[in-house]
Formats: structure tokens, C-alpha cells, sequence
């Protein structure tokens, strides 16, 4: 029996609810695609850390005992290292390559068992550093994995207990199911691979994720449902070809916005008319669609300072077929070299922020006040960077001091998924559909000094709590052709 990932959401939402209702999730082919520690090695190779010699050691694990024993013989290889030096490796790995092979179904799910108040587990084979990163990131608290002996923050290349791998994983289900009360004939199993039979077994309610086909077949003898999730966007070649296509109707549309302006004497006009045309040509091309929430909230409080999430290049273009017109940004002042920026740049004349002199950041800041009150509004992202997921990160105080001593509101602009149509910074637009969601304005009249850093926290709050409670879509939630303009 197959089911669907918005099926089973379905389900969770109206099954029984609880922390005595566990949800335990395998990491490697079930959370992600592929296998976290490919990763490491590549990494390893990379860095020189792993010659012919490991390699041919794990090769020869991996034939002689299959998974397990290509596990054991990978950690063994880390005797030697420090806690501290792999556990920033894994971070940075994470930022860097393994947050992108996060099914967006995943997440979905976890959101639902989260929502009911269900205990979220992950429980798998592979290292904590490896896992913690990903449950982290996924609002998950309990893990249960494979965890490595060390002596004075130094690893043996030992585990403390043995692989968490089939009956192991089974059995440290069950152990942390009694000692938390959890009902396992109430709770949900998710994995992908044969050696999680005895760990499906455990649960009331199992699932056998993409699986591969020994597990497959055992799913149809036990009868257990087969869930296919969704796997993260790989462009293929209509994804280049649009993409291609989207870059040259952004230059054309801005050009004929620059030609405009030049005939007609009015520069800001032209840059209207070019950024719009750029924007719905480019989303066209890509073939992006956007659906909006609270487009009303585009024009209700002009000027003012727009906060948006940051996910992807493709945020840009979304951003700019939304605000449209009378608008700037705030760059970094990096960005300016970025060949990527000449007509963009030309257009919206962004102020540049140098973030290494504080004195001429604050200058840039003065003019960036000195043109909300010419009655443009200015767009910021205050994470600073890309994410690598939809987890909002840390923002930053800037947009905040700006729209206090401009006097103007701060509207923000929840992106919900452009990272899964162009990862972080992939220059490929896979095809699809963005959702946003524009929230009411925030007055800031009345903000002090003192009072920025509760405000900051409340607002990026309050785009992770719309980012996990998305909004319900609704006969004012219109696409982005019914944008105001």
C-alpha cells in the first residue's frame, strides 16, 4: 500500500496526540538523500586526510560485511582527531552541502508529529556529530546514533556500545520508549533500508520511506505502507534552459527600462517599468510561479523598511516582482564587485554597507534615512547571508535602527521555499511554485535604542513560527499576477 507525504499529514493531524506518541526517524536515505558520511570522506580526500590505503579498507568493508562494517571501519579512521575539530567539520558540512539533501516532505512530516505535541526521535547508525547538525535544524531534542569513545576530547576510532544497527537500533528504541513512556503501539517508524526490519518492527505504525528493494519486499509481507517522499530539486536540462532564459530577459527587461528613463528624463520611472518587466520575465522564464499571502501588505505602508528571509539567488527576483517599484536595498559593500550587480546596481543605486568600518556604515545608513524620506522604501535582509535552509538565522540590528530613525514601518516578507528551487548558491532555477507571506506592517514610532534588541528577537520569532505554522492559503492569498503593481 502506498501513501503520500500530505496523506499522512493528514493523518497525524487527526490520529492521536501526545508526547506518549513517539516518531522516530532514520537519518541516512530517510531525513536525506544519500548518506551524510560521503560528505566526510569527500572532505577527508580533499584535505589529504584519506589516501588510497583508507580507501581500499573501506571498500574491502564494505564487501566483506555491507553497511556495518563499512561504518565501523569509517570510524576507526577517525582515531586520532578531536571532538572539537570534527564536530566543526560537521557544521560547516552541513552549511555547506548536506543541508541541500533534506527532503522537503521530511520536513513536513516532522512538522505535523511536532505540531501534535508527539516526542520526535532520530535514531540512527551514524556519529552524533553527523546527526545533530540535521536534528538541530529540524526542531529535533532526542537523538539516539552511534556514539564514539573518547579519551581527554581525543577519539579512539571505538564506539562506547556497539553500532546502532539493526536489532542495536531496534533494542535502543525500545530502551528509550520505556524509560519515556512512549507508547510504541501508538507511535510512528520511518526508515529506508532492510537492516531497520527490527526497528519498524518495534512500532505500531511503520512506514518504509523510498525504500530500497529489499525492504520493499519486506513492507509487502508485513503489510507496512510504503511512503515516497519528494527529493530535494536537481535541475535538469529545462532548468538550465530556463534559467539561461531568465537571465537574458532580466538584462533585456532592465535595459529597456534604462532606454526609457533616458528618453523620457525620468530615471525613477524607468527603473520601475525595467525592474518590473526584469522580474515578471525572469519568474516566467524560470518557470516560477509565486503565491502570495497578504499582498495587500505591499502597499499599505509606503515607504518603508521590507525585512525578507534569505534563502536563495532566486530570492532576488521574487523580491523584486514584489515591491516593484520606488524601492532600494541595502548590500554589502563585497556584493558591489559582483558582476551579477552592474545593472541591477544601475537600478536600484543600493546603498552599500562596509561592514568592517562601523563609521562608514553608520554614514551609509544616513543616506539610506535621507532617501526613505524622499519616499522610497528600502529592502534588507537581515540574516546577512543565504541560509541553507529554511530555518530563519540570526538577524541582524540594521534594518531595525533604520526604520526607527526614518520614523517608517518595517513590513516583513516570509519566503517559504525558494531554497528548494535554487539551493543557496545555485545560479539553476529549478521549475515551480514560491510561497510568501507578506505580514502586516510594524510601526516603529516610539522604538529607543534600548528597545531593538526584544524587537529584533520578537520578529524573527515570528518568521520561524509562520515558517512552521504556514499560513492557510485563502481567496485574498492571490498569485503574483493579482500583485498589486
Amino acid at each position: 500500500m502506498n501513501v503520500t507525504a500530505a496523506d499522512l499529514v493528514e493523518q497525524i493531524r487527526t490520529g492521536p496526540s501526545g508526547a506518549r506518541v513517539g516518531a522516530f526517524f532514520d537519518l541516512d536515505g530517510t531525513l536525506v538523500r544519500g548518506y551524510t558520511a560521503a560528505a566526510a570522506l569527500q572532505e577527508r580526500i580533499r584535505r589529504g586526510q584519506a589516501g588510497p590505503r583508507d580507501l581500499a579498507r573501506l571498500l574491502l568493508a564494505a564487501a566483506d560485511g555491507g553497511r556495518e562494517a563499512l561504518g565501523r571501519t569509517g570510524f576507526a579512521q577517525l582515531r586520532g582527531h578531536t571532538v572539537d575539530e570534527l564536530t566543526a567539520l560537521a557544521g560547516r558540512l552541513f552549511t555547506e552541502k548536506v543541508a541541500g539533501t533534506i527532503r522537503p516532505d521530511a520536513r513536513e512530516l516532522i512538522r505535523a508529529h511536532r505540531r501534535q505535541g508527539h516526542t520526535v526521535v532520530v535514531a540512527s547508525s551514524a556519529s552524533r556529530m553527523q546527526v545533530e547538525p540535521i536534528a538541530e535544524d529540524l526542531g529535533i531534542r532526542h537523538i539516539l546514533c552511534t556514539e564514539l569513545e573518547e579519551h581527554e576530547g581525543v577519539l579512539t576510532g571505538r564506539s562506547t556500545g556497539g553500532m546502532l544497527w539493526g536489532e542495536a537500533k531496534a533494542r535502543a528504541v525500545r530502551e528509550f520508549a520505556r524509560a519515556s513512556r512512549i507508547s510504541l503501539r501508538r507511535s510512528y517508524g520511518y526508515a529506508d533500508g532492510a537492516e531497520d526490519v527490527a526497528f519498524l518492527g518495534a512500532v505500531g505504525r511503520p512506514y518504509a520511506v523510498n525504500p530500497h528493494p529489499s525492504l520493499h519486499q519486506a513492507a509487502d509481507r508485513h503489510g507496512w505502507p510504503v511512503l515516497e517522499l519528494r527529493e530535494p530539486a536537481s535541475p535538469g536540462p529545462w532548468a538550465y534552459l530556463g534559467t539561461l532564459g531568465a537571465l537574458l530577459s532580466v538584462d533585456t527587461g532592465l535595459s529597456l527600462g534604462m532606454a526609457y528613463g533616458w528618453l523620457t528624463g525620468d530615471h525613477r520611472r524607468g527603473a520601475n517599468l525595467g525592474i518590473g518587466l526584469a522580474a515578471d520575465t525572469g519568474l516566467a522564464f524560470a518557470g516560477v510561479k509565486v503565491n502570495v499571502t497578504g499582498a495587500q501588505n505591499l502597499e499599505k505602508a509606503r515607504p518603508a523598511v521590507f525585512v525578507a528571509n534569505h534563502q536563495s539567488t532566486l530570492d532576488a527576483l521574487v523580491l523584486a516582482a514584489l515591491l516593484r517599484h520606488d524601492f532600494t536595498a541595502v548590500a554589502k559593500q563585497e556584493a558591489r564587485f559582483d558582476p551579477r550587480m552592474a545593472l541591477i546596481g544601475t537600478f536600484l543605486d543600493p546603498v552599500w554597507i562596509d561592514r568592517s568600518d562601523p563609521q562608514r556604515a553608520r554614514q551609509s545608513m544616513s543616506r539610506a534615512v535621507r532617501r526613505i524620506r524622499d519616499g522610497e522604501s528600502v529592502l534588507v535582509l537581515p540574516e546577512g547571508t543565504r541560509m541553507p535552509t529554511p530555518r530563519p538565522g540570526r538577524f541582524k540590528k540594521g534594518a531595525f535602527h533604520l526604520a526607527a530613525q526614518a520614523g517608517v514601518p518595517i513590513v516583513p516578507i516570509v519566503l517559504r521555499n525558494t531554497g528548494e528551487l535554487a539551493w543557496r548558491r545555485s545560479l539553476v532555477v529549478s521549475p515551480g511554485t514560491v510561497d510568501v507571506a507578506v505580514l502586516d506592517p510594524i510601526p516603529t514610532g516610539g522604538w529607543t535604542t534600548d528597545d531593538l534588541n526584544a524587537q529584533v528577537a520578537e520578529l524573527h520569532d515570528r518568521f520561524a513560527a509562520v515558517l512552521e505554522n504556514w499560513p492557510s492559503a485563502s481567496a485574498s492569498a492571490p498569485t503574483l499576477s493579482a500583485v498589486p503593481s
